[in-house]
């Protein structure tokens, strides 16, 4: 496979206008001698001098390709150009029309997202007829659920199980099971109880699947590599994600308090969501990788073309409203797909709202890895890691 996340005449058409929205959920690899990764980076590329590799496993020492970029597939010494740059709109002035627009980009997301083949899902974008072999294939999807709004609303367009992860007293599970049931969706949501063994067994394999060992990115790809690999235990090729709707939508809190937060650098909540989206090649590499090891594909309806190119024309206080409220615009869509309830739920962060972060601090601490030590738990994914 040469090419990842859509057919050579979508990109080739891509680079001859410089548009960063072809109409696809990213790709990546080579086209006529070219290398490419599109502008968010949604799929992972590594070079290591003359070769390249969709999956670093086949390189010596693979480098991530930047996103937006692109190269001679068969000149390591050429310098990437940026050919994809993401768009600045002008603010949209109204919020009805706003609010609209990101519906409709989600429904259309949505209803793609329940293909198996075509340009908008990972396959072998050089052959024409893989959409329609992958359909024949029975192609299935399963969600990974969390109860948040990004994913309760993947979960209400894409037909598949639920699946949730976490530890049995874990906030996450909770509210899976809460939005589950404002969803009239319990018959459909498999929860996936983690023990300290899960994680003590995962740390390695996540470790060496995503090519990182750092403490971080290790406890958000934990519950994404355990919750996949139990849906593709239960026979699922793909998982259907949240991924991106934080950064596309406001999500952060760094970005809510812009300009006043010093992790961004940013005078305004538009200015900070654009640093942040500059963020998400490192992020997706890390997530697409992690789910790839545990035997699925992702599918990421939340970046989507159409998604993001709405989300980027989102006024700020669409994104964090005056009363602080995160991703006001896309709760306010969601209505659309979810309960009031599940679109306006407060949610953590997958790492702590799972408590798989607490029960790597344990395990690096039962490991001898002290929590005086710098970067302790860390330490301990390097030496399980080995």
């Amino acid at each position: 496979m040469t090419l990842q996340g859509a057919t050579p005449e979508t990109v080739r058409r891509a680079l001859d206008d410089a548009d960063p929205f072809p109409g696809t959920r990213g790709f990546a690899g080579e086209v006529d001698g070219t290398l490419v990764r599109d502008a968010l980076g949604r799929y992972p590329l590594f070079v290591d001098g003359d070769e390249w590799s969709l999956p670093p496993g086949d390189l010596t020492d693979p480098v991530p390709f930047p996103a937006g970029h692109a190269r001679p597939a068969d000149d390591p010494d050429a310098d990437p150009d940026r050919v994809w740059t993401l768009p600045d709109p002008a603010p949209a002035t109204d919020e009805r029309t706003a609010v609209r627009s990101v519906r409709d980009a989600l429904a259309a997301s949505l209803d793609d997202a329940n293909e198996a083949g075509g340009e908008s899902a990972a396959g072998d974008a050089d052959d024409p007829d893989a959409a329609d072999r992958d359909d024949a294939d029975d192609t299935t999807t399963a969600v990974a659920f969390s109860g948040g709004v990004d994913s309760a609303v993947v979960a209400s367009r894409v037909d598949g199980s639920l699946y949730a992860t976490g530890f049995p007293e874990s906030h996450d599970l909770a509210a899976a099971r809460e939005a589950a049931r404002a969803m009239d969706a319990e018959a459909d949501l498999r929860v996936v109880e983690l023990s300290l063994d899960d994680v003590e067994r995962a740390v390695p394999e996540v470790a060496r699947a995503t090519g990182r060992t750092n403490a971080m990115d290790v406890g958000i790809a934990l519950p994404l590599y355990l919750v996949a690999e139990r849906a593709a235990a239960d026979g699922h090729d793909r998982l259907a994600v949240g991924q991106g709707a934080d950064e596309l939508f406001g999500g952060y809190a760094k970005v809510a308090r812009a300009p006043d937060d010093p992790r961004v650098e940013a005078d305004t909540v538009r200015g900070a969501r654009r640093e942040v989206l500059g963020t998400l090649p490192d992020q997706l590499e890390r997530d697409v990788l992690a789910l790839r090891g545990a035997g699925v594909e992702p599918v990421a309806p939340m970046l989507d073309d159409r998604v993001t190119a709405a989300a980027l024309s989102l006024p700020g206080e669409m994104l964090v409203d005056d009363r602080g409220e995160r991703k006001r615009a896309l709760r306010l869509a969601a209505r659309e797909f979810v309960p009031d309830g599940v679109a306006f739920r407060g949610k953590k962060a997958v790492q702590y709202g799972s408590l798989v972060s607490r029960e790597l601090d344990r395990l690096a601490r039962r490991a001898g890895f002290k929590r005086r030590m710098d970067d302790h738990v860390s330490q301990y994914v390097a030496f399980r890691t080995g």
